[in-house]
């Protein structure tokens, strides 16, 4: 790869719920797994199964039409894909970090590089995809806290929590285990000389501590609805109670008719 100083564009794209990177044959891959293949006239790809794509030094048209041989591949695609960018500097003399302005700075850019940044860029993108749901979910909830307040009806309450609570669980399973996010890339195993580099760019886009604030917001969200779910059952619970009751009342009113009657 070229020595001389340049910079290029990040670009990180979460495209669906999965990839079937094993569906691709690459004869330029440079990695496998994950899989990082050359493309575009001096661009690479870097590629994940749960979705993510993260492409270096692209054109918008040469992006574009890669993008586009990934369409097939993709499983249960999103309309809108979650994005993230940054910029790379690839400098022989540089010290290889992450600047206040977000900026990467490199010595040389090898595979095992073009793996630890995209490692990071692409489990950003994830967490800002899962935040954004997260924070819809906490949108939906509040008119159904709301509507319970006011005494509303139950049914398509009911249905709309259990949606909910299967969307959390979903998102949890998901999260732990296919994006795996403080899960150290594979290159370091080989590479523990970049420890220090892959651990600047976490801590730059506060990998923990995004994971752990979402962790918190899944289960408060869990803790939620299933409150809620309980209260609909308990105001279920004493409707059928009254309605045994008032049974009672009438079974009783029509022996004494009876009664009264002979």
């Amino acid at each position: 790869m070229a020595k001389a100083k340049r910079t290029m564009r990040v670009h990180a794209l979460l495209l669906g719920e999965r990839l079937d990177t094993r569906a691709l044959e690459w004869e330029s891959a440079l990695a496998e797994v994950p899989l990082t293949i050359r493309t575009g006239e001096q661009g690479y790809g870097v590629l994940f199964r749960y979705g993510a794509v993260v492409l270096f030094n692209l054109t918008p048209p040469a992006e574009a039409k890669f993008l586009a041989t990934l369409t097939p591949l993709m499983v249960r695609p999103f309309a809108t894909p979650e994005t993230e960018e940054a910029e790379l500097t690839v400098d022989p003399s540089a010290e290889e970090r992450v600047d206040v302005a977000g900026d990467i700075f490199v010595a040389t850019l090898g595979p095992e590089r073009l793996q630890i940044i995209a490692d990071v860029l692409a489990k950003s993108v994830v967490l800002g995809y899962y935040e954004s749901k997260l924070d819809a979910v906490f949108e939906r909830i509040e008119p159904l806290a709301v509507g319970l307040q006011r005494g509303g009806p139950g049914a398509c309450q009911v249905n709309a929590l259990l949606s909910e609570i299967g969307d959390v669980l979903l998102t949890q399973q998901r999260m732990v285990g296919h994006v795996q996010v403080l899960e150290k890339p594979d290159a370091l195993w080989e590479h523990s000389e970049l420890e220090r580099f892959y651990l600047r760019l976490r801590r730059e886009y506060e990998l923990r501590e995004r994971e752990h604030a979402l962790n918190r917001k899944l289960e408060l969200v869990s803790r939620t609805v299933a409150t809620l779910l309980e209260v609909i059952q308990n105001r279920r619970s004493l409707r059928l109670e009254w309605y045994i009751v008032l049974l009672i009342l009438f079974e009783i009113a029509l022996t004494l008719y009876d009664m009264l009657a002979a």
